[in-house]
């Protein structure tokens, strides 16, 4: 499975694949940042944004997206830039028929370290020892893309599953309703 892992922001926008399989070694096939000017017009930045994405999409040819959920924070400012980015990351991959999972940032921080609660140079330091680098991604954004997609591909087995389940027991229901 080879994912792409974003970490929406309108001035650092981390992004990074990452292959591999749940109970297997996991390989980083690229990471980096989009990056736009804080003084351009948001219009220009969403573009930017995207072109860089799609750059990303073309290169590395993922079969998933992960993008980090959005969560609300004090500062309206900061959750609107992160959502519009994570919108265009989104669209990105819809666009071209790749499924999105949202993961949340606590969900992420589990996922890699164990620890909902871990901060970013644990995250960062896990996702080194995970991927085998040499030295934690920069900055911050970069890594935290990785550990997306670390974590999109470590929970897509289970959520498949119980996904699966979910629609087997809808299906018994409905089943059972016009009997």
């Amino acid at each position: 499975m080879r994912v792409l892992g974003v970490d929406p922001g309108l001035t650092r926008c981390g992004v990074g694949v990452v292959e591999g399989v749940a109970g297997r070694p996991l390989t980083m096939i690229g990471v980096g940042v989009v990056r736009t000017p804080a003084d351009a017009e948001l219009g220009q930045r969403l573009v930017a944004v995207e072109q860089g994405i799609e750059q990303w999409l073309d290169e590395h040819r993922p079969e998933y997206v992960a993008v980090e959920r959005v969560f609300s924070q004090h500062n309206v400012r900061t959750v609107m830039g992160t959502a519009q980015a994570s919108a265009v990351a989104m669209l990105c991959a819809a666009r071209r028929g790749i499924p999105v999972a949202l993961h949340t940032p606590s969900e992420v921080k589990a996922a890699v370290t164990g620890s909902g609660r871990a901060d970013k140079a644990q995250v960062g330091a896990m996702v080194t020892r995970l991927l085998r680098l040499d030295a934690p991604p920069k900055p911050a954004d970069a890594a935290d893309a990785l550990a997306l997609a670390i974590c999109h591909i470590w929970r897509a087995p289970a959520q498949n599953r119980l996904r699966q389940a979910v629609a087997l027991h809808a299906a018994t229901a409905r089943k059972g309703r016009t009997a």
